[in-house]
């Protein structure tokens, strides 16, 4: 499952009505359109939501590259006041709070940090002292709350991973050496392809979750 959610538009920017319905498309009605068909059809155990990241591209003809990569993972938290203003949100909340998913998100994502931090070696990323749409969940450097449409709107645990950034020297060199088995000198540095390091980190760390618990 993919899914991305943000602000329509900055504040007092304008918007051709093309972009908007594209926006509109992207970010809200597929959004929905994907949680009805999770909580109606597949009714998953859980849902991985899983990205690559990146810092500001500045301008899109000459992008800015990094030299800095990260990772972190997003469980549903941190409404705001005004967000809980609102039915709908509190609504889901509720259903959230009943089904405590929470717990399971953070039980599994902590595995699953684990397992990609051990294989890509990134640091935690760190929001802004002063963000107020995100909040760090106790002592789990790697797991962070917030409270995006689609964590929200699907029924079950949701957890997005979000390592790697896609203009990062390092990263992008990787990315764009695509698949391929083995090990690979990228970078100055000998490698696996970084798509299946993040596939074989996921899945060790799912694995790792699950025998556990059904050891106790």
């Amino acid at each position: 499952m993919l899914a991305l959610a943000a602000s329509l538009a900055p504040p007092n920017a304008t918007v051709s009505p093309q972009k908007l319905a594209e926006r509109l498309f992207y970010r809200t009605a597929e959004i929905h359109a994907r949680a009805q068909f999770v909580n109606q059809s597949l009714k998953p155990d859980m849902v991985l939501c899983l990205h690559f990241n990146a810092e500001n591209w500045g301008s899109s003809t000459k992008p800015i590259m990094v030299e800095r990569s990260h990772l972190h993972l997003l469980l549903n938290g941190a409404y705001s006041d005004e967000e809980l203003a609102l039915a709908d949100q509190r609504y889901a909340l509720l259903v959230r709070l009943l089904q405590r998913c929470h717990d399971e998100e953070v039980a599994v994502g902590t595995s699953v940090a684990t397992a990609m931090a051990a294989a890509s070696d990134l640091p935690p990323f760190q929001y802004a002292p002063n963000a107020t749409n995100a909040r760090p969940i106790p002592n789990k450097p790697y797991l962070w709350a917030r409270n995006l449409l689609a964590n929200r709107l699907y029924q079950c645990p949701v957890i997005f991973t979000e390592p790697y950034v896609m203009n990062s020297t390092t990263d992008y060199a990787r990315i764009q050496a695509g698949d391929y088995e083995g090990l690979r000198r990228i970078a100055g540095q000998t490698r696996p392809s970084i798509f299946r390091e993040y596939a074989d980190a996921i899945a060790t760390g799912l694995a790792n979750h699950y025998a556990s618990v059904r050891a106790h």
